[in-house]
């Protein structure tokens, strides 16, 4: 697959190229707006990979904004060291497709960009899930609630994703091990209980009713705001 590389930094774009190439990628590099604009609208790539920060002081969000007005609907992965919320959530609305923060893994990038070709080549592959007014992306990684962006730790954030999947079904604390941590046992350990405590903190207490429920001496269950048995202890 053919990757388009918006990078002026040498050092980081030699270090995409490398790791992209060695995965069998073929990279195009270009370190200005204006070549990448071109670059863009003359060939077909598989995902785009552009810094925010480039020469001319010139904001990378402005290319996706540019390429999307052509309805050039090439996955675009925004990079950048402004890792704020705003910031993350103005390349998205731009019309970015991913937003990676330096410094950043190169396994995660191989992963991302991964994922948004897997959802290109297969439209019907979900990537949004959402029970009441609780959503998640993920191709972002962006959840919100109530339209307000929740911030969530990488684990936190697969434990919310499993428990979107499964709305309304009671998980055991064996299941949750399992599918979250590859525990194919139960240690004595009390990881569930504070990841849910931590989840519960961000996606309840804000908001006026919960969506995330203890199921005494069995386990959790997410359900739309409202719905939750009223034998439930939350």
């Amino acid at each position: 697959m053919d990757v388009l590389l918006i990078e002026d930094d040498s050092d980081v774009a030699e270090f995409v190229k490398d790791a992209l190439q060695d995965h069998g990628y073929h990279v195009e590099h270009v370190t200005t707006a204006r070549d990448g604009l071109f670059v863009a609208a003359s060939n077909n790539f598989g995902v785009i990979i552009l810094d925010r920060m480039l020469p001319g002081g010139v904001d990378g969000i402005r290319i996706v904004e540019t390429l999307r007005n052509q309805d050039n609907k090439t996955p675009v992965i925004v990079l950048s060291g402004m890792g704020e919320v705003a910031d993350k959530v103005q390349g998205l609305k731009a019309g970015g497709n991913d937003y990676l923060v330096k410094p950043f893994a190169i396994s995660e990038l191989l992963a991302r960009i991964e994922a948004l070709t897997r959802s290109r080549t297969n439209p019907n592959v979900e990537t949004q899930l959402a029970v009441g007014d609780l959503e998640l992306d993920l191709l972002s990684r962006v959840v919100r609630r109530e339209g307000k962006n929740i911030m969530l730790q990488p684990r936190e954030f697969k434990l919310l994703e499993y428990l979107m999947r499964h709305p309304g079904q009671v998980l055991t604390r064996p299941m949750l091990l399992e599918a979250i941590w590859a525990y194919h046992f139960d240690p004595q350990t009390n990881l569930i209980e504070v990841h849910i405590s931590r989840l519960r903190q961000k996606i309840d207490q804000p908001f006026k009713e919960p969506m995330l429920h203890t199921i005494r001496n069995v386990g959790y269950t997410l359900r739309a705001a409202g719905q939750a048995a009223k034998t439930e202890a939350a």
